[in-house]
């Protein structure tokens, strides 16, 4: 059987995994900005704390995502949960350490023409640092998208879901149809969202700072 036959037979399969790819997707990268933009914010304020929760969360990330997840499956059985907690996790790291950076990068001189025009320090962060980082701070969200996009193929192994699914079942039945049905749409997906955060990064990117942010 073709790949083109077996696309169209096997359709609605392929586009459940999907979905389910890009829901997983989603939620943890959405998860990992909810933590990670906050502690970043709370780390230029604090510096000093900076440098050990940079290399505590960077630890997490050098983890291999089967060894995470095999921990995960102890505690939380199998499932959506243990794959979201990990995929969360490892989602952490680029926004937290490119928030961080945005922030404290930040020409001095900014901070202080506002604080002289006598804003408070909330004014400070929401009307100048903020979007000032606001492009760097994408650049992370645009790391964590695709390393996710990438490391929840092995969610399959623990019933996540997802086109990892498809990779696995290739895999044990040596079916090289299976295989190609999972790892060409998280190919294309990863290469589709980098273009496109890319495109809001730059797009939002002020004329004047674009060769300073990535």
């Amino acid at each position: 059987m073709s790949f083109t036959e077996f696309i169209q037979l096997n359709q609605r399969e392929i586009m459940s995994s999907l979905f389910q790819h890009l829901s997983l997707v989603f939620w943890a990268v959405a998860i990992g900005m909810v933590i990670a933009v906050p502690v970043g914010i709370i780390l230029s304020r604090h510096r000093k704390m900076a440098a050990p929760v940079l290399a505590f969360a960077g630890t997490i990330q050098t983890i291999p995502g089967l060894v995470m997840l095999g921990i995960a499956l102890i505690f939380w059985g199998i499932g959506t949960k243990p794959a979201l907690i990990v995929l969360s996790l490892y989602a952490i790291l680029p926004i937290l350490r490119n928030t961080y950076t945005g922030i404290t990068d930040i020409n001095p001189g900014y901070v202080e023409a506002a604080r002289g025009i006598g804003m408070t320090s909330m004014q400070r962060l929401l009307k100048v640092e903020l979007p000032i980082a606001t492009p760097t701070i994408i650049g992370g969200i645009r790391i964590s998208t695709v390393y996710i996009i990438s490391w929840a193929t092995l969610a399959g192994l623990i019933g996540a879901g997802g086109l990892g699914d498809l990779i696995w079942t290739g895999l044990s039945t040596y079916n090289t149809n299976y295989i190609l049905a999972g790892a060409v749409p998280s190919a294309i997906m990863a290469i589709l969202f980098n273009l496109l955060i890319g495109g809001l990064q730059r797009g939002i990117t002020p004329r004047g700072l674009r060769r300073v942010n990535p």
